[in-house]
């Protein structure tokens, strides 16, 4: 029970960062909840689909749609004080982050993967939402960007794959995992931590004429 109140808590602030930045783009309430739900659901269902949870939960328990919904509500009437916040999107980007990294991942788990495929399960489950609300907003997806997005998500379900794997105590590697996750995230938001960049090719005397 707890883990399904983490994934429906995950869910519900995907989904408002998604009524976000469906209300950045001037969408109308039918898009924002659009937008709203396929970031709350979109991970999720990648990760149930390859791991054989078929039909994917969100699709089967309405509490997922529930809570998308209600998320994108609150989201489109209650814009300005959301708006209020430092960063809205990325700050409950981060959130429903660490708690899809460890759902995902025991999910994963719990089907019988081994550590390494359930902590990219548990990746995938963090970083499909926030995929699908960039392309749906005519963004970069952020994972794609040099921020620490996927590298976050990557390193909260390994820490718990690690930990399943040695046997340790479920909620402490969670709340370890979960924790690792949400620290490497704002420390990409607020410290400007990122991963190396290429250095753009120099342009040939050839080229410049």
């Amino acid at each position: 029970m707890m883990f399904d109140a983490m994934d429906l808590a995950a869910t519900f602030v995907f989904a408002i960062s998604g009524a976000t930045r469906g209300v950045h783009r001037r969408l109308d309430l039918f898009g924002v909840l659009v937008v709203a739900w396929a970031a709350a659901v979109a991970g999720g269902i990648a990760r149930d689909l390859l791991i054989g949870a078929i039909p994917p939960a969100a699709i089967t328990n309405w509490r997922y749609l529930a809570a998308a919904v209600a998320a994108g509500l609150l989201g489109f009437f209650a814009s300005g004080t959301i708006g209020r916040l430092k960063t809205p999107v990325l700050l409950f980007d981060a959130a429903g982050l660490c708690l899809f990294a460890v759902t995902g991942t025991q999910k994963a788990l719990a089907f019988g993967l081994n550590p390494v495929m359930a902590a990219m399960m548990g990746m995938i489950t963090c970083i499909g939402g926030g995929v699908a609300r960039d392309l749906l907003t005519l963004q970069v997806p952020t994972v794609l960007r040099s921020e620490l997005y996927a590298v976050a998500a990557l390193a909260g379900a390994g820490s718990i794959s690690l930990g399943f794997w040695a046997g340790l105590p479920l909620l402490p590697t969670a709340a370890f995992g979960a924790s690792l996750c949400l620290f490497l995230r704002l420390m990409s938001i607020y410290r400007g931590w990122q991963l190396p960049i290429a250095r753009a090719p120099r342009k040939s005397s050839k080229e410049t004429d």
